[in-house]
């Protein structure tokens, strides 16, 4: 597994929202939601020179909105699925726009399982602590290829 440092300023993202109070397997839900109704939110999406979507988001926060990691063991938050777009777009009615703070990330491209605990496990034997909640990141350029980013500081 390769761990590399990268730098992320704020961006913003329009999705379907859920919360881990919504029950088992909610994110798989919300990401067939959004997938399902992608065309309404399509027009918004931020792309690059060539065309290509700016990226796909599953961003997540604490309860508070406050882009805190997840509470009690990672196992409450909350969770949007969506586009990256331009800070100005306004989400359509049914969706969530968040505007995450920009961060200094460990990124970690998705190639084995666990990637969660094992970068976790990482950041505890090198002297790194989460500085906000994890986000995954579906890179269009690379036939949606998932990283996980780990904030260590905030910008």
């Amino acid at each position: 597994m390769e761990i590399n440092r990268c730098v992320k300023e704020s961006f913003s993202v329009i999705g379907k929202e859920g919360s881990t109070n919504d029950g088992r397997d909610f994110i798989q839900r919300l990401w067939q939601n959004a997938n399902s109704h992608f065309h309404k939110i399509e027009h918004l999406a931020k792309r690059d020179e060539k065309g290509y979507i700016g990226g796909i988001w599953g961003v997540m926060s604490d309860l508070s909105r406050n882009f805190e990691p997840w509470e009690d063991n990672f196992t409450k938050g909350l969770y949007l699925a969506g586009i990256e777009v331009q800070d100005e777009a306004d989400a359509p009615e049914g969706w969530g726009k968040w505007t995450i703070p920009g961060y200094e990330y460990l990124c970690v491209k998705c190639t084995e399982g666990n990637v969660f605990s094992k970068v976790i496990a990482y950041m505890q034997e090198n002297g790194f602590e989460l500085a906000g909640a994890v986000h995954e990141f579906f890179c269009p350029q690379e036939n949606g290829q998932e990283y996980m980013l780990f904030p260590v500081r905030r910008l």
